[in-house]
Formats: C-alpha cells, sequence, structure tokens
C-alpha cells in the first residue's frame, strides 16, 4: 500500500496542479492507530450498557426497589414491634441500610453478569470482541455501567425507605456511605463479570445467583447483629465479605456497627480495597485470555 495517496489528480489542462497535491501519512502495518485508552471506545460501550438497563428500568432500577421496601415491611413487622431498639436505633433504621447496599450489590451483579453471557446465548459475542478496545477498556465499560445500575437502584430504595415511617436515613459518617457502597457495587460487579465468562447458559449464572451471591448477601449481618450469633458462627460471618460492606454501610448511616472500634472499621475499608483490586487482576487475566469467550 502507498504510503502517500493524492487528494486531488493531475489537471486535465496538462498543467502541473503543483500547490493542490494533499499527502496523507498512513501508518505501516501492524502499528496501533488509537494509542493510550480508547476513550470513545470506552464511552461508547458504557452508554450501550447504561441504554440496555435503562430500556428496561421497571425491571432493573424500580422492581428491586419495591422489592427490598418489602423486606423493610416484612421484618419490621414481623421483629421490630414493642420498639425494639438494635445499636441503641430503632429496628427500622437498623436494617434500612443493610437493605439498601444489599439491593446496590444483587444488581451491581445481575447487570455485569448478564453482559458477556447474552453474547455468547445469542451469538453476538463478536460485537464486544472485535471493537478496538483491550480487555482492561472492555471490563471498565462493564463495570462502571453495573456500578451505575447499583447507584440507581440504591438512590430509588433510599428515597423510598426515607418517606416509610420510622425510618431515619441521617448520616453520620457520608465518606463510609460512599466508599463502602461503591467497593461492594464493585465486587459484585466484578464477581458477575467473572461469572459472565464462566456461564455457558443462563442456569449456570441462575446457580451463583441462588447458591453464593442470596446466601451470602443474606446471612452478612442485614438483619441481626453478630452478638446474637455462636462463636463459630461469628467467625464465619467475620470470614464473609459482604458482612463488611453491609456493616460499613451501616456505620456511615448509624456511626456505629458490629465491626468495632473506628479503626477496624478503616482496616475493613482498606481490606475491601485490596480485595477488588486482587479480584480485578483475576478477572482482567482471564478476560485477557479469551477463556470461553474466543474459543
Amino acid at each position: 500500500m502507498a504510503d502517500e495517496i493524492s487528494a486531488n489528480p493531475a489537471p486535465l489542462d496538462g498543467s502541473s496542479g503543483e500547490g493542490t497535491r494533499i499527502s496523507h501519512k498512513f501508518p505501516a502495518r501492524g502499528v496501533p492507530v488509537i494509542t493510550g485508552v480508547n476513550r470513545v471506545g470506552l464511552l461508547a460501550l458504557y452508554m450501550k450498557e447504561v441504554r440496555r438497563f435503562l430500556k428496561v428500568q421497571t425491571q432493573t432500577v424500580w422492581a428491586p426497589a419495591v422489592t427490598t421496601l418489602l423486606f423493610l415491611v416484612i421484618f419490621t413487622v414481623a421483629l421490630g414491634r414493642g420498639g425494639r431498639e438494635v445499636l441503641g436505633v430503632p429496628f427500622a433504621s437498623f436494617v434500612a441500610p443493610g437493605l439498601i447496599v444489599m439491593g446496590m450489590m444483587q444488581n451491581a451483579f445481575a447487570n455485569s453478569s448478564f453482559s458477556l453471557l447474552s453474547g455468547k446465548i445469542q451469538g453476538t459475542i463478536i460485537d464486544l470482541l472485535m471493537p478496538p478496545l483491550s480487555p482492561g477498556e472492555l471490563m471498565g465499560g462493564i463495570i462502571a455501567a453495573a456500578v451505575t445500575r447499583a447507584i440507581a437502584v440504591g438512590g430509588a430504595v433510599a428515597i423510598a425507605m426515607a418517606l416509610w415511617p420510622g425510618v431515619s436515613l441521617s448520616v453520620e459518617h457520608l465518606w463510609a456511605v460512599i466508599w463502602f457502597g461503591l467497593m461492594g457495587a464493585i465486587l459484585l460487579a466484578l464477581l458477575g463479570l467473572a461469572t459472565s465468562i464462566w456461564s455457558e447458559k443462563f442456569d449456570h449464572n441462575a446457580a451463583i445467583t441462588n447458591f453464593v451471591i442470596a446466601p451470602l448477601s443474606l446471612l452478612s449481618g442485614t438483619f441481626y447483629v453478630l452478638d446474637n450469633l455462636a462463636p463459630a458462627f461469628q467467625a464465619i460471618s467475620r470470614a464473609n465479605p459482604f458482612f463488611y460492606v453491609i456493616s460499613g454501610f451501616r456505620y456511615g448511616f448509624l456511626g456505629q456497627s458490629d465491626i468495632g472500634t473506628d479503626a477496624q472499621v478503616i482496616a475493613a475499608a482498606a481490606g475491601l480495597a485490596a480485595l477488588n483490586a486482587a479480584i480485578a487482576v483475576l478477572v482482567y487475566l482471564v478476560l485477557r485470555s479469551g477463556w470461553k469467550l474466543k474459543s
């Protein structure tokens, strides 16, 4: 292929046409045209994923908000009678933050676990693999969209619960609300992307959701404090990363949690960041290898 082409051919009147000749340089074969981060492609992927769940927002945003609100109603009626207090606050105010972040985490997982799986099943996975996006950019776009959905669901749930009688959502530590909310959403988004890579059909995805994500969410201290458990079960709960997300998020609203002291809460925040970084590296390596995607 010629390195230079003429934008204007020689004129028909026989003149040389000098001064109108424009040369365009083309890179050699194998030299990438896009260097650094493909911001346009990354933004396009992010918008595609966001628009995908917004097209069915009744199912992806508002339905989870209603379901989570029903949890609040049921457990408040069943366990919050007689002015019961937990950690010095009414039971409804105790359980509300945990339900908010639990809804965020579950929907972050649902969004990212569907992205690649739907392409594999429908035969459109090539639309994600062929564009000039690196594995890191592909992972970043999917994770960012999942976190966006988590924030949307969390906002909808928080608004609904703030209007519910007996619930107080006053914030004591804003940094903890933001940090633990984002760490929980990113953690589940990464796990969802890993599930999407591994799964070959929707049954595989549903199995992880029902037998891994749901039990870890419900047995993470959302509806109780660890002091109510036997020592063996307290140790098991403290090995569950979901416990630190939910208790840390609750700490942001109530100013206290069953993680422990303020220093222990900060240590838990750092531990979640390290865990997310480790999982992100593993997911990136699997995505770059093309396992179950390109074979």
